[in-house]
């Protein structure tokens, strides 16, 4: 670091396609070269092999929570974030990975084994349903107007732009 203040954020991926991470990988292509004087990335997997895992300023939460593992993740994730973004419709609204929410008794006992060995929880879950969400961001993908909006925010609050 050149000494210079970096935003710390964090991208962290649940139950979703994952369409938005990707997306914000492409927008990484037109934004590279500035965003690496004022992001660090703190956890990104599809970009690091790493995982740091502390303390960040903002946390970008894609996907619905569809486990008591996912819900134990988010919380920790909540406490280490100054401010959480939710990213993407599951995320933002739960849909569509909380379809099965609405599933009839057979269909659910027709999925009961998938729901056993992956450890799901009863109901799938919007990111605001477990913690307290700061920002959001919808689509499926992402808006990245939006995302890019909402990012320059967040770089102006934290002082780095």
């Amino acid at each position: 670091m050149n000494g210079k203040k970096k935003l710390r954020v964090g991208w962290f991926s649940f139950s979703c396609s994952e369409d938005s991470t990707i997306m914000f990988t492409e927008l990484l292509n037109d934004h590279y070269k500035e965003w690496k004087h004022l992001v660090e990335f703190k956890y990104f997997l599809p970009l690091q092999k790493r995982e740091d895992f502390s303390e960040m300023d903002v946390a970008f939460i894609e996907g619905a929570i569809a486990s008591l593992a996912q819900e134990k993740k988010v919380k920790q994730i909540r406490n280490l974030a100054k401010k959480v973004v939710a990213i993407g419709s599951c995320a933002c609204i739960g849909m569509p990975s909380s379809q099965r929410n609405l599933f009839d008794e057979k269909t659910r006992e027709e999925i009961s084994q998938v729901m056993l060995r992956f450890s799901y929880a009863d109901k799938v879950k919007k990111v605001s349903d477990v913690v307290p969400v700061d920002d959001m961001v919808n689509g499926c993908p992402m808006d990245t107007k939006v995302f890019l909006q909402v990012l320059t925010k967040y770089l102006h609050e934290f002082g780095v732009a």
